[in-house]
């Protein structure tokens, strides 16, 4: 039993030092992603709770301990995913953030969503998925076959269309 104690240690562990490592990267201006030090961050807290939970347990059970972590930190992740880059909550955000509190969706999709999708085709082309052509882009190989990962798992998962950004797309065979 005492094993799970120090599974939700690791998960206190996690909740605290993963917030303080994000500030300190972003006070750095580190180009580290967030989700690289949240990986660090589990790591770490991992190790350290096992570390301790075999020092002070003369039985310690190490598949209980990683399983209140794993879920505790897969839930932490989880909604720091959800809120991190979330084009809907920036959207909101923004909005209450004005004066009378409303904008009209005109005034939003002119002054919010280029800013919004300008910073999401930055974080592709930074990442090596797709290169500037002129004004559009162009998937590179890395990007064509993470594009192919992607769809086999949405069908595994059977994600049919979101419905999300349909958007006349010419296509280039």
């Amino acid at each position: 039993m005492m094993s799970f104690a120090f599974g939700i240690i690791g998960v206190a562990a996690f909740a605290l030092m993963a917030p303080v490592m994000q500030w300190l990267t972003r006070r750095a201006a580190s180009s580290v992603s967030p989700v690289i030090v949240l990986a660090i961050a589990a790591i770490l807290s991992h190790l350290a709770s096992v570390v301790l939970g075999i020092a002070y347990v003369p039985e310690f059970k190490y598949w209980n301990a990683a399983s209140i972590f794993s879920f505790g930190v897969m839930s932490y992740i989880f909604a720091f995913g959800a809120v991190y880059k979330s084009v809907s909550l920036e959207i909101l955000l923004e909005v209450t953030e004005l004066p009378a509190r409303e904008a009209p969706l005109s005034d939003i999709v002119e002054r919010q969503v280029p800013g919004i999708f300008r910073e999401r085709t930055n974080i592709l082309v930074d990442s090596g998925l797709a290169e500037r052509t002129g004004s559009g882009f162009v998937a590179t190989a890395a990007g064509r076959k993470l594009a192919g990962r992607i769809a086999r798992l949405r069908r595994v998962f059977a994600i049919g269309d979101t419905g999300l950004y349909d958007f006349p797309i010419e296509r280039r065979r």
